[in-house]
């Protein structure tokens, strides 16, 4: 089974490390990356390396787009991304050493009605032969931030399941479609609801409410606090031990990614959600996005703390 990603707005992500970064000053850089990036294509690296297949579409320049097609191969993604004349947008990342990460992000490519149109036509044809979509990340300029929303529903027709993550508008319309599952964090849901969220209980009454929408599964990612999954007739909680945070970087995505083998593979949600929390703790001790040791990651699994919560 492959799982297909889409990714709208990928990117070129140019990571530096460095001790502390200082405003109006020279900072210098310890150390430097480039790769490829964007959420979908981050999940479809994880994923690969979880052992689930995927394929990769959405929007891509032509003009620096090796980078991307060498990562494509090297995870054994099928490769359904359209071209767009001009080039793929790069990021900047900045990573301090505390694990603060300064993001720059850059606006992409402007989107046709033509392309949207192709895209539109990929969709339906890809949910042929998938039954589960990621669909995450931002949205690039020329669409409108509905578009989303109109696509989940298209998926929603057709029988699959849509993993959904993005964020402001293109989050909120996008919740209004009620896809399978989605992972705001605190402060996204405390935005679609209008107000503050103090405590667990209000988060939990909180994510009811997209329960209510119709959505079937809700994770609220919580940084260090952990994750809180929400079902109609359950509410887990999930912490995971304290990290040597080196970048969080990538750590929603291998969350997401997590969370999507394990429910292809029909885990229950304790299964899955005590698993989905470990792989997003690993990946805030290291720079780069991926398994990288399969030995730590099982440690972790030990070391998830889990409780019910209330289903109120």
């Amino acid at each position: 089974m492959r799982v297909a990603t889409i990714t709208l707005n990928p990117a070129l992500d140019l990571t530096g490390q460095l001790n502390t970064l200082t405003v109006d000053s020279v900072n210098l850089i310890d150390q430097a990356s480039l790769t490829p990036g964007g959420k979908g294509i981050n999940v479809a690296r994880v994923l690969s390396d979880l052992g689930t297949k995927s394929t990769v579409s959405g929007w891509l320049g032509d003009e620096n787009q090796d980078p991307f097609v060498h990562l494509f191969e090297q995870i054994d993604a099928r490769d359904e991304f359209l071209r767009q004349r001009g080039t793929t947008r790069t990021n900047v990342k900045l990573a301090e050493i505390n694990g603060r990460v300064t993001d720059i992000n850059f606006p992409g490519m402007a989107i046709d009605h033509q392309a949207v149109q192709q895209m539109e036509k990929k969709l339906t044809e890809l949910v042929a032969d998938h039954q589960w979509f990621v669909l995450a990340g931002s949205l690039p300029r020329g669409v409108s931030p509905t578009l989303y929303q109109r696509w989940i529903e298209l998926l929603n027709k057709q029988g699959a399941r849509v993993i959904f993550d993005s964020s402001a508008d293109a989050l909120n319309y996008g919740l209004e479609a009620a896809p399978y599952l989605v992972k705001p964090n605190e402060h996204e849901l405390a935005q679609w609801i209008g107000h503050e969220l103090n405590d667990e209980n209000e988060i939990i009454k909180a994510a009811r409410q997209l329960i209510n929408k119709g959505i079937t599964h809700v994770l609220v990612s919580r940084g260090s606090d952990g994750v809180i999954w929400v079902t109609e007739q359950q509410v887990v909680k999930a912490k995971p031990p304290k990290m040597n945070v080196v970048s969080t970087v990538g750590a929603g995505d291998s969350m997401v990614a997590a969370m999507t083998h394990a429910l292809t593979q029909g885990w229950d949600v304790t299964k899955s959600v005590t698993y989905a929390t470990a792989v997003s703790a690993l990946a805030v001790t290291q720079v780069s996005v991926g398994i990288g040791d399969q030995s730590k990651l099982e440690s972790l699994i030990e070391q998830i703390q889990l409780s019910e919560l209330p289903n109120t």
